[in-house]
């Protein structure tokens, strides 16, 4: 379906509009920004740091390394590089080392075996991170809001529990947006985080510590890509379970540093048929590189482009489609957030959960406090309180997509779709194209399985990625397809040590030229 002449025209009227704003944005940050020095993360030495999760519970099982150890070195780890990224808001270094000795002080006196512990705690002694709008007993639990600068949480948040319950030892909580409705880590509470790849660049909206090297596993929700964009963005992998249609459907995620480590935190953060082995070889792979020119959403980068059809090599054909009604991803997954929920009642307005069950907050209103610099909320959070109600023509177009996605993609099609239209983009720059999420949250409101997957590194250094979205119910065959890629590209790479050897390279050539 191609663009109508008056699409064409919006979109050329906004990509102005578009552009002459962000010139202006350019001007006053170069301006505040002239004297910043570039810095990097330090590259990782600890080679524990380098290891699955599933790999180091293992080591922890038989002894070959104790989890103090393991946790002590992921603290600091933390320490080394939170002070450049801000992605940890508080942690819980003492109880962590506590709860580390005490696994191994089980294991010592463990009587039945390390396949008895394997069964029961398959992730014991091993550190993971929480994003802070998830309940950890004892740590903030504000979602980035001031209102609730007084939060703690009493309890667990059931994902949080369970990797609990699996042995594993949190070490902390991580930066997010407010309500987790923005593509940046940014709130008046704790700041703003950087991407270990480029600290002058969004990690997304959540902290992503594992594409750092601060954490190898962790937890948090996706309601419209808050998992998979910051995977994305940090050249990690990120997995939404099949769920509900709608978005108020359980939108509990997986990040993980590492492919192999998907499929057991799937089992142990849901209940899913996933023993079912996976043959790459029978399964059919599409591929469709945009979402067909939405006027209102950013053109495919070329490099995320190439690496896509880089995909398709022997054993692994991909057959390139055009799927018209990905258009309105935006449309749709706007109007869907105005839409009943199953019990016919409305959902809780973006203002109302602003306002924290106080004083109701006026985005008009809010927006003047801001450019006085009074408001305690960011300018994206304001921007996020109006919502659209589903009109006939985007419930066909919902109703439409469902449909034949769900024929096209079966219980053997995986498709591989863009997880953003840019790379990790510049702090602030996300204002200016605010519904780019529309190419992960589309899925939400489809409910289908997804995994985020890394392809490598772009020329400047960031890292490149696709989705690997599946059928209903049929996760295993996205997570098999993930561990398959990361064999063939490498995976995640650890953004220090990238930052060292273009940093030699350069120096190698700037001293070319002074020797020429």
């Amino acid at each position: 379906m191609a663009l109508t002449r008056f699409e064409r025209f919006l979109a050329s009227v906004l990509r102005v509009a578009v552009g002459m704003l962000f010139a202006v944005f350019q001007l006053l940050a170069q301006r505040r920004g002239a004297d910043r020095s570039v810095r990097r993360l330090p590259p990782i030495t600890n080679p524990l740091l380098r290891v699955p999760a599933m790999r180091l519970a293992r080591m922890i099982r038989r002894r070959e390394v104790t989890s103090v150890e393991v946790v002590q070195t992921y603290i600091d780890r933390i320490q080394e590089i939170n002070p450049l990224i801000n992605a940890m808001v508080k942690d819980r270094f003492s109880l962590a080392l506590q709860e580390a000795a005490q696994v191994d002080k089980l294991i010592e006196e463990e009587t039945g075996g390390e396949d008895v512990l394997e069964d029961r705690l398959p992730l014991l002694g091993v550190p993971f991170t929480v994003k802070e709008a998830f309940s950890l007993q004892g740590m903030p639990n504000s979602t980035g809001l001031v209102s609730r600068r007084g939060v703690i949480s009493a309890t667990d948040a059931p994902p949080v529990a369970l990797l609990k319950r699996a042995g594993a030892i949190p070490l902390g909580v991580t930066n997010c947006s407010e309500l987790c409705m923005w593509l940046e880590s940014h709130n008046r509470l704790y700041g703003i985080t950087n991407n270990p790849y480029d600290l002058e660049r969004i990690p997304g909206g959540s902290s992503v510590f594992w594409g750092g090297g601060g954490s190898v596993i962790g937890v948090g929700s996706d309601v419209g890509g808050s998992i998979r964009i910051p995977a994305f963005f940090n050249g990690i992998f990120g997995h939404k379970p099949t769920s509900g249609e709608g978005i108020q459907s359980d939108t509990c995620a997986q990040c993980v540093r590492y492919a192999t480590d998907l499929l057991p935190m799937l089992r142990v953060m849901e209940e899913l048929s996933l023993s079912s082995e996976v043959d790459l070889k029978r399964l059919r792979f599409f591929s469709v590189p945009h979402d067909g020119g939405s006027p209102l959403v950013s053109p495919v980068d070329q490099q995320l482009v190439l690496a896509q059809r880089r995909v398709s090599r022997p054993g692994v054909k991909v057959q390139q489609l055009k799927i018209p009604q990905l258009k309105y991803s935006f449309q749709i997954w706007s109007a869907m957030m105005g839409a009943p929920g199953k019990d016919g009642k409305q959902p809780t307005s973006f203002a109302e959960l602003m306002s924290d069950h106080g004083k109701k907050v006026w985005p008009l209103w809010e927006m003047a406090k801001w450019t006085v610099g009074l408001s305690k909320h960011t300018v994206a959070a304001i921007g996020m309180f109006q919502r659209s109600q589903p009109t006939q023509l985007i419930l066909q177009q919902k109703e439409s997509l469902q449909k034949d996605l769900e024929e096209l993609l079966g219980t053997d099609g995986v498709l591989l779709y863009p997880s953003h239209p840019h790379l990790a983009p510049k702090h602030h720059h996300p204002l200016f194209t605010p519904f780019n999420f529309s190419y992960t949250g589309i899925f939400n409101i489809l409910g289908l399985p997804v995994t985020q997957c890394p392809l490598g590194l772009s020329e400047e250094g960031l890292p490149l990625g696709l989705q690997l979205v599946v059928g209903k119910q049929q996760d295993r065959l996205s997570l098999a397809t993930a561990v398959f890629l990361e064999k063939t590209f490498g995976g995640w790479r650890d953004p220090g040590s990238i930052a060292t050897a273009t940093t030699q390279l350069d120096t190698r050539r700037g001293a070319s030229t002074t020797a020429s």
